[in-house]
């Protein structure tokens, strides 16, 4: 993780984090750490701030729980306890040769 002391950024905070893109950086003020940066990557802002937020978090690690409790369902059961068609199987690719010529 790279590590960017705040003093030491001249003229645009922006430009000074576009060019540490794709990795943590962690922002200090002398030797202590203040905040960390993390690249969003394959997300959205709501995405990020639930990954955040105590609530869900939370909502997440009961699931869980449950799940290691008492088991998961499959697809096929969630499909039909939302009244759902079933799924269908997709039929295997197949390619065609294609003519010499």
């Amino acid at each position: 993780m790279k590590a960017l002391d705040i003093s030491s950024i001249k003229g645009s905070f922006a430009a000074a984090i576009r060019k540490l893109r794709g990795e943590p950086v962690a922002l200090t003020d002398g030797d202590t750490p203040i905040a960390v940066l993390l690249p969003v990557e394959n997300a959205d802002l709501e995405t990020v701030s639930l990954s955040f937020n105590p609530q869900f978090l939370a909502m997440i690690e009961r699931s869980r729980a449950r799940y290691y409790q008492e088991g998961g369902i499959s697809p096929e059961e969630m499909r039909r306890r939302l009244g759902m068609e079933p799924a269908v199987e997709a039929k295997p690719h197949t390619r065609r040769k294609r003519k010499a010529n």
